[in-house]
């Protein structure tokens, strides 16, 4: 059969676009070679709808032993005592713990989305705030970060049946041990979603969830360097409280509620070529140089955000404890789009995103977030880092000069020369 030139010539463009650029996106991260050939194997071929050892197909033999090896790897990477690997993406995994654990029209709360929080912690857009009533905690508007006094204040006033502790653009480490105790005052559970600073945590970088919150969510694809995919888990304390129990007695270990809510319940058949990239990922994250990596990610943010605040930008909450932070560019006299589609044209990929109290629509936002996941696996370090703030700098402070953006282009594309991105040619 010969070779679809159309669609391999548009993925080749794609790797050189990876390959040239400074890729600042916080929810972007390069895989290894190991996790992409594990993608493209034969595993893609084989339905596996169940679990291992109890699927609805024959032939499951290898794919049990390594959805299994993925469950064991994921448990020993974060001290967990149950982990399902199947669901496709964070938001379905959230998905599935808000139908396992909720009824149509039980009260979630939630990071509001404006002020850094996801879609599926009860945006009015998403499902978990249609079908659920949403109710949401902020950042405080003078410091830029959570007060916990007022979460608690606002859950004895809400009363939800779940907390959601989690973002996708906060700076600051989570305060889990205080989630819970406000979660038991009102008889919540808890749920972590830990999707950005899955990798930090599990290279015990951060506050550790697992022993505070019932449940524990993530994606596989950002800090923690693995396949685009989602995750659940839980602690070893809290498989017996919260199982149900049926009209004769019996009860039902909350492992199985969760497990027939991503399967039947939100999805069919598992990826399974995913899920062996997520084995190999998780593999990956147990070494040593996993923790050492995870240091240089927090050390490379820490130097962004100095070399941002040195040349006058708002940073929200004032630095970073992760691997991200939200610039406020008003001061700037920018929007976020402008700023945007300026760097994306010197081959700098950023993100626009609204700032807590932001004054511009979703699709213009007044900031940017940015990353350095992907950069440290590039192999930058802090000074790397201050380079790349003063290339942002010049041209978010003249996003017209088409003429400097695209000199800085040239300078990015040679910079980035000495940091190789795979070998050879991946879609020859």
């Amino acid at each position: 059969m010969n070779k679809d030139t159309a669609v391999f010539n548009l993925i080749g463009k794609e790797l050189e676009r990876q390959r040239s650029g400074i890729e600042l996106i916080a929810s972007e991260n390069f895989t290894s070679q190991a996790v992409l050939d594990a993608m493209g194997t034969c595993l893609t071929n084989k339905y596996a709808e169940g679990y291992p050892r109890k699927r609805y197909y024959g032939g499951c033999e290898v794919v049990d032993e390594i959805e299994q090896l993925a469950i064991d790897r994921l448990k020993e990477l974060f001290g967990a005592s149950y982990a399902n690997v199947q669901p496709h993406s964070g938001a379905q995994a959230n998905a599935a713990v808000f139908l396992a654990c909720l009824q149509a029209g039980d009260k979630v709360l939630g990071l509001d989305l404006s002020h850094g929080g996801h879609l599926s912690h009860g945006s009015p857009v998403n499902f978990s705030g249609k079908i659920f009533q949403p109710a949401f905690y902020g950042v405080e508007e003078e410091t830029g970060t959570i007060d916990m006094d007022k979460v608690e204040a606002t859950a004895l006033r809400e009363q939800p049946k779940l907390i959601v502790c989690g973002a996708s653009a906060y700076a600051r480490d989570w305060d889990y041990k205080r989630f819970r105790e406000i979660a038991d005052k009102v008889g919540a559970l808890l749920l972590a979603d830990i999707a950005h600073p899955a990798g930090l945590i599990a290279a015990g970088l951060l506050n550790d969830p697992m022993e505070h919150c019932h449940i524990v969510t993530s994606t596989t694809h950002k800090t923690l360097r693995g396949p685009r995919g989602g995750i659940i888990m839980m602690g070893k304390n809290f498989e017996n409280p919260w199982g149900r129990t049926t009209r004769k007695g019996t009860v039902i270990k909350m492992s199985r509620i969760l497990n027939s809510a991503v399967f039947p319940g939100m999805q069919g058949g598992p990826l399974e070529h995913v899920i062996a990239a997520k084995a190999v990922a998780f593999g990956e994250a147990l070494q040593p140089e996993f923790k050492v990596y995870g240091q240089q990610v927090i050390r490379n943010a820490q130097a962004l955000a100095t070399a941002f605040k040195g040349k006058g930008y708002k940073l929200i909450s004032g630095g970073t404890d992760n691997h991200l932070m939200l610039i406020d560019l008003r001061s700037k006299g920018v929007t976020g789009k402008q700023a945007e589609e300026a760097l994306v044209r010197a081959d700098i990929t950023v993100n626009k995103n609204m700032v807590p109290f932001d004054t511009q629509s979703p699709m213009v936002t007044s900031g940017m977030r940015i990353g350095t996941a992907a950069i440290t696996t590039r192999g930058f370090n802090e000074m790397d880092c201050i380079k790349v703030v003063d290339w942002m700098d010049q041209i978010i402070c003249d996003v017209e000069n088409e003429e400097l953006i695209q000199s800085t282009k040239q300078e990015v594309n040679r910079f980035m020369e000495q940091f190789p991105l795979y070998e050879g040619n991946l879609v020859a």
